[in-house]
Order: structure tokens, then sequence, then C-alpha cells
């Protein structure tokens, strides 16, 4: 039963690890190899939108001397920007928005992930970047915006 309980959450880890994001730059910040990553995210209901994140990469002399070994620290930042045409589907127009991207920093329960909100007074995409973790709650987070004056969207669902 523990056998089959720990396959299925390693399958689980194993899947939804797999990104949604393009690496597109990687430095490393210090003599250990501790990393910056810099991956683009496209949102996959909005077109023409690019959201770059960035996060830390701890490296293995790092994991070493200091444990937590299956873990990466929760920070990160997002740049947003118009690529090309915005064309905008089926999006949720709420005030909670919809989760666009999620990737995992820890073996079990810590995530960044990026929540598209819609301001309709201002007609703006609002990007947030914020770490879930489910031990002391983290408020670490990150904002942009892409105002869509002047940006002509198409809405492909219609206009809310």
């Amino acid at each position: 039963m523990i056998r089959k309980l720990l396959l299925m959450l390693l399958i689980l880890y194993l899947s939804a690890g797999l990104g949604r994001a393009d690496e597109v730059g990687w430095f490393s910040n210090d003599w250990t190899g501790n990393g910056i990553v810099v991956e683009a995210v496209a949102d996959p209901k909005v077109g023409g939108v690019t959201c770059h994140l960035v996060h830390f990469d701890r490296s293995v002399i790092d994991r070493l001397t200091k444990g937590n070994w299956f873990e990466n620290p929760s920070n990160s930042s997002i740049s947003c920007q118009q690529t090309g045409p915005i064309v905008i589907g089926k999006i949720v127009t709420g005030p909670k928005g919809e989760e666009v991207f999620s990737q995992r920093m820890s073996l079990f329960f810590k995530s960044i992930a990026v929540r598209r909100i819609y301001d309709k007074t201002n007609d703006t995409l609002v990007y947030v970047a914020y770490s879930r973790q489910v031990k002391d709650a983290s408020a670490k987070m990150s904002l942009s915006t892409i105002a869509l004056f002047d940006a002509n969207p198409t809405w492909s669902a219609g206009k809310p």
C-alpha cells in the first residue's frame, strides 16, 4: 500500500514538474554555483503576451552544506510584455482570476505560480507571480501589468 502511494506521488511529482516555460537564460551568482534561471512563460489563453519569470536554483554545494536536498527558495520576479498581436480567449474575468503557470520548487508542497487577473475598470491584464508554501505561508510575490489601451486586442470569446 505504501509502495503504491509513493509510486503515485513520484509519478505526480514528475508529471507536474514538466513546465510550460522555456528557459531563456541562466547564470551563476556566487562561487558555490547557485544560479539564477530566467524562463519565458506564454499565457495559454492570451496570445501575444510573454512573461519572463526569474527564480533561484540551488547548487549541489549549497544542497550538501545546508541540507534541504529537494527544495529551492521560492523567491521570484516577473515581467510581462506584449510580444505580438493580443488575442484574448475565454479567460476568467472575476476578481480571483486564474492560474496560467505553476512550477514546483520542492519535492512536496512548494511551488511558484503565475495568476492572471483582468482589471476591467482599467482594461489591464495583471500578472502576479507568487509562492505557494504550506509551511509559513509565504508572502513572496511580484507583479506585472499589460495595459490593453491602444493594444487593440481581439477578444475571441467576446469582451466581458
